[in-house]
């Protein structure tokens, strides 16, 4: 199994789970997330004071797949979620040892 985390803009969000339902991977975890990357943020101006703002809104989407789709979601991922801009986000891939399903108590790929 493999748990695949990436960093995206929000606005990619509806094209990503479109595009993995597709797949028929229903299951993800999105979390509201703040960032600073090569992007570096930017400047803003609020009553005649300037800030900048280096923290950017982002989501981190979690979706665990098995061995077998890692590949194709990768490449699914990035397709959905690629502006060709600075900013775009990244994808970080881990092995699992092991899911366990609380519910049934199912294991391994049963259990995602």
């Amino acid at each position: 199994m493999t748990k695949i985390e990436v960093i995206i803009r929000p606005e990619r969000l509806e094209e990503l789970q479109h595009q993995l339902e597709e797949m028929g991977i229903t299951g993800m975890t999105v979390t509201e997330v703040r960032g600073a990357g090569r992007q570096a943020g930017y400047v803003e101006r609020y009553r005649g004071l300037e800030y900048r703002v280096r923290l950017l809104p982002k989501l981190k989407v979690e979706v665990v797949t098995g061995d077998d789709q890692t590949e194709q979601v990768i490449e699914t991922i990035r397709r959905a979620c690629l502006t060709g801009e600075v900013g775009d986000g990244k994808i970080f891939v881990w092995k699992l040892s092991d899911a366990v399903r609380i519910r049934t108590g199912e294991r391994g790929n049963d259990a995602i």
